[in-house]
C-alpha cells in the first residue's frame, strides 16, 4: 500500500522524484523518505507526516541524476523517521524503498544480526537491503536476483548501490511495479500515475521479473537472469486528470466527475438496434453467456457493495442466482468450483491484494473468471480471462466514489446482456437503455442541491452514532453510505436492512443516533415508510432520501434530501451521490482530511 518511485536519466532527480511522489500519497501518507545520488554518496532524507514535511527538509543542492523516493503506510513499527524508507545496510551504499511484507523478517533479521549485521529500524523492509549487503560482490542485479528467494510475502522493490551508479534494479512479487521509458531516462514506480508527466511509454512487470535500467535502457529477467522480453505500452491518462481543477478537495472532484466517467463507461457498450449491451472484452459469446447457471461475484469494501447491488439487478433481469463474496474470506476458504459459474472479481486499482490472491485461487481450481477494473495493465486486468475497464479515469482521493457508479455501470450493462439473453423482451430491453442514459443527467441535477445536503451534514456534524437503512437494491447502497461517512469523518456508522430493524438494530434507537433513510417511491416504499414511523415513535431523529415531491416521508422524517425520479433499477446511481456529499461536507465540518483520512489508504496491496 506504500508508493515507491525511482528515476535514472538526465535530470536532476531530486524535484522530479518528489513530483511523482505527491501522486502516490494515496497509497500512503505516515512518512515519506528519498535517496539521491550524488558525487560523494547518497543524499538521503526522511520526515514522518505528509509529503509536504519532506519537501520543505529538502537539501537545497542535491543535484544527483538518480535516485528513489518512498511514502509510507505503516505495518511493521510505528511512524517514526527511523521506521521510513529508503532502507540502507550497514556500509549506507546499499538503499531500498519496498512496498509489500516480508512475512519471514523476523527470522531472516535474526540471522543476520547473528553475524553482525545493526538495524536501524523496527520495519520488515530492512532486512532487505542487509540481504543484498551479504551478497554483493559488484554486481547489484546478480545480488538482488539471489536474495529474493530468500524473502517469503510480496514486494514491489527498487534498490540502488553508491557503487553502481547510473543503475537501478527493480523486483516484483505481488505488488506492482511499472516501468516508465523516456527518453535518456526510466522510471519505476508502483503506479503510473507517478510518472505521466515525463513519459507515457510503460512496462507492466510481473511477478517473478526483475529489471535493470540505465538511463538509456532496461534489461528483464526472471530470477534464473532468463531474459524476458517486454511490450512497451502506451498510457492515455493526461496530466489535469491528477489535478484538482478549482475544486478543494479530490473527493468532491470525483463526486462531481461521476456524470461524464458513468457517460465513458456507455459508450460503444449500448447496443440500441438489438436493445441490449455490448462489452467485447468478456471474451465470451452469447451461447457462452446462455450456458452460464450461476455468477459469483468478489471484492472488497466498496466495489463489494458494488457487487450486491449488481446481484439484486443479475437476479431479477437474468433469473440466475448471484452471489457476493469478500474477497478477504473466499481466498482462505475451502472454494468449490461449480459447473457452468461465472466469477467476477472487482477492483478499482486491479492490484487488491485480497480480491487477486481469491483470483488465482480461483484460476488453480479451474473457474473461468472476469475483471471489472479502472487501471488499464493492472495485475487483475492481465491474468483474468476476460473483463471490462470502467474508463472512470483516476480515483485520487482515497474514498471510493466515481469508481463505485463505474463499477455499476459496467455491470449494469452485463445484467442487461445476460437478461435480454434469457428472459427479457425487446421492449423491456428499450426502456432499460433509455433509463440508463439518463442517469447522468439526474446525477447533474442531484449536484445542484449541494448546498442543501451541506447544511444538513452541517445540523448532524455533532453525532457520534448514525444507522443507514435501506431495502432491496438500495440495502447495499446504505451500507456503501455507511462506510463514506466512517471513512472520512471517523464518526461510527452502520449499514442495516430495513426490514432488520426489529430484530435487534431498534436498540440503538435514541434521539443521539440519527438515522439515515432511503425511502424511495419503489416497490418497497410502505415497508420503508414503516420502519422510518418505527424510528420517530423511539424519538430517533431520521434524514429521510425520498424521490422528488413526496409530501408524505417529509411530514415524518426530521429532514429531507430529494432525488429524481428515475425507474426502481436505477435509484442506486442517484441515491449514492446524496450519501457521497453528506459523508464530504460532515468530515469537511468536524475538519477532517477527505483525501488523506487517518489510517487508510487506496490501493490495499498487503493483507
Amino acid at each position: 500500500m506504500c508508493g515507491i518511485f525511482g528515476y535514472c536519466g538526465n535530470k536532476p532527480a531530486s524535484n522530479l522524484l518528489i513530483e511523482g511522489l505527491k501522486r502516490l500519497e494515496y497509497r500512503g501518507y505516515d512518512s515519506a523518505g528519498i535517496c539521491v545520488g550524488v558525487k560523494d554518496g547518497f543524499s538521503i532524507v526522511k520526515r514522518t507526516g505528509k509529503l509536504k514535511n519532506l519537501q520543505k527538509a529538502l537539501p537545497e543542492k542535491a543535484y544527483g541524476r538518480n535516485g528513489i523516493v518512498h511514502t509510507r503506510w505503516a505495518t511493521h513499527g510505528g511512524v517514526t523517521e527511523a521506521n521510513a524508507h529508503p532502507h540502507t545496510d550497514c556500509t549506507g551504499k546499499i538503499a531500498i524503498v519496498h512496498n509489500g511484507i516480508i512475512e519471514n523478517y523476523a527470522y531472516l533479521k535474526e540471522r543476520l544480526q547473528e553475524k553482525g549485521h545493526v538495524f536501524k529500524s523496527e520495519t520488515d523492509s530492512e532486512v532487505i537491503a542487509h540481504l543484498i549487503e551479504e551478497r554483493f560482490k559488484g554486481n547489484l542485479t546478480q545480488a538482488v536476483m539471489e536474495i529474493l528467494p530468500l524473502l517469503k510475502g510480496t514486494y514491489g522493490l527498487i534498490v540502488m548501490h553508491q557503487d553502481c551508479p547510473d543503475i537501478l534494479v527493480g523486483a516484483r512479487n505481488g505488488s506492482p511495479l511499472v516501468l516508465g521509458v523516456g527518453n535518456d531516462e526510466m522510471f519505476l514506480a508502483s503506479d503510473v500515475a507517478a510518472m505521466v508527466s515525463y513519459t507515457q511509454q510503460v512496462v507492466y512487470l510481473n511477478d517473478g521479473e526483475v529489471v535493470t535500467l540505465t538511463p538509456s535502457e532496461f534489461i528483464t529477467t526472471d530470477l534464473e537472469s532468463h531474459p524476458i522480453e517486454k511490450d512497451i505500452n502506451t498510457v492515455e491518462y493526461q496530466n489535469e486528470n491528477f489535478d484538482k481543477q478549482g475544486f478543494n478537495d479530490f473527493m468532491l472532484k470525483e463526486i462531481h466527475e461521476q456524470p461524464e466517467s458513468i457517460k465513458r463507461g456507455l459508450v460503444g457498450r449500448l447496443d440500441k438496434t438489438g436493445e441490449t449491451g455490448h462489452l467485447g472484452g468478456l471474451n465470451m459469446t452469447s451461447a457462452d453467456l446462455l450456458n452460464v447457471e450461476r455468477i459469483v461475484l468478489v471484492a472488497a469494501g466498496t466495489s463489494y457493495y458494488a457487487g450486491q447491488t449488481v446481484s439484486y439487478l443479475i437476479e431479477k433481469l437474468a433469473h440466475l442466482p448471484t452471489k457476493v463474496e469478500l474477497a478477504s474470506e473466499l481466498r482462505y476458504k475451502n472454494i468449490i468450483i461449480e459447473k457452468n459459474t461465472l466469477y467476477f472479481v472487482i477492483s478499482q486499482s486491479g492490484e487488491t491484494a485480497d480480491t487477486l490472491f481469491a483470483l488465482r485461487e480461483l484460476k488453480r481450481k479451474g473457474a473461468k473468471v472476469l475483471g471489472i477494473c479502472n487501471a488499464v495493465g493492472s495485475t487483475i486486468a492481465r491474468e483474468t480471462d476476460g473483463g471490462v475497464y470502467i474508463h472512470s479515469g483516476p480515483e485520487i482521493a482515497v474514498a471510493s466514489t466515481k469508481a463505485f457508479t463505474s463499477q455499476l455501470t459496467a455491470l449494469y450493462i452485463f445484467s442487461l446482456i445476460m437478461g435480454r439473453i434469457r428472459f427479457l423482451s425487446n421492449e423491456q430491453g428499450s426502456q432499460f437503455i433509455k433509463a440508463f442514459q439518463n442517469v447522468p443527467i439526474l446525477i447533474e441535477e442531484i449536484l445542484s442541491q449541494k448546498e442543501h445536503i451541506h447544511a444538513v451534514a452541517e445540523k448532524y456534524k455533532g453525532a457520534k452514532n448514525f444507522l443507514f437503512l435501506g431495502r432491496g437494491i438500495n440495502y447495499p447502497v446504505a451500507m456503501e453510505g455507511a462506510l463514506k461517512l466512517k471513512e472520512i469523518s471517523y464518526i461510527h456508522a452502520e449499514g442495516f436492512g430495513a426490514g432488520e430493524l426489529k430484530h435487534g438494530p431498534i436498540a440503538l434507537i435514541n434521539e443521539e443516533t440519527p438515522s439515515f433513510m432511503l425511502i424511495p417511491k419503489d416497490s418497497l416504499y410502505e415497508k420503508n415508510v414503516s420502519n422510518l414511523k418505527e424510528i420517530k415513535a423511539r424519538k430517533g431523529k431520521v434524514i429521510a432520501l425520498v424521490t422528488k415531491g413526496d409530501t408524505n416521508v417529509s411530514k415524518i422524517a426530521d429532514d429531507i434530501i430529494e432525488i429524481p425520479e428515475i425507474m426502481e433499477d436505477f435509484i442506486p446511481f442517484l441515491a449514492v451521490v446524496p450519501l457521497q456529499i453528506f459523508a464530504y461536507f460532515v468530515a469537511k465540518e468536524l475538519g477532517r482530511d477527505v483525501d488523506q483520512p487517518r489510517n487508510l489508504a487506496k490501493s490495499v496491496t498487503v493483507e
